[in-house]
């Protein structure tokens, strides 16, 4: 009886190693999949407040050109997803482009 007993606990040990190294694969599996899938929502999130900032920097230089009496920008879509992405060198970019235009 004892070793039945025995044989019974050294195989459920071997089982529950099994299950558990199994359960701690699928999380890092899980995890893995999750964050794959997360990342092109992250970058999505990132470039549309990239483009807000951007708009709004525009919209400062518009204010500052119209100031000094200079062309003002137009602030459209594709501005300001130039200087979403790009930053300040954006901004710069789309200004001179404006300028000389």
């Amino acid at each position: 009886m004892t070793s039945v007993i025995i044989k019974f606990c050294k195989g459920s040990n071997m089982l529950d190693f099994t299950l558990i190294a199994a359960f701690f694969i699928g999380l890092l599996i899980l995890c893995l999949v999750t964050k794959i899938l997360s990342l092109p929502v992250r970058l999505l999130c990132k470039m549309i407040y990239n483009s807000i900032i951007g708009a709004i920097c525009l919209w400062g230089v518009n204010i500052l050109l119209g100031i000094l009496g200079l062309a003002a920008i137009p602030i459209k879509f594709v501005t300001a997803l130039i200087a979403g992405i790009f930053g300040i060198p954006g901004v710069l970019l789309v200004t001179v482009y404006y300028l000389l235009k």
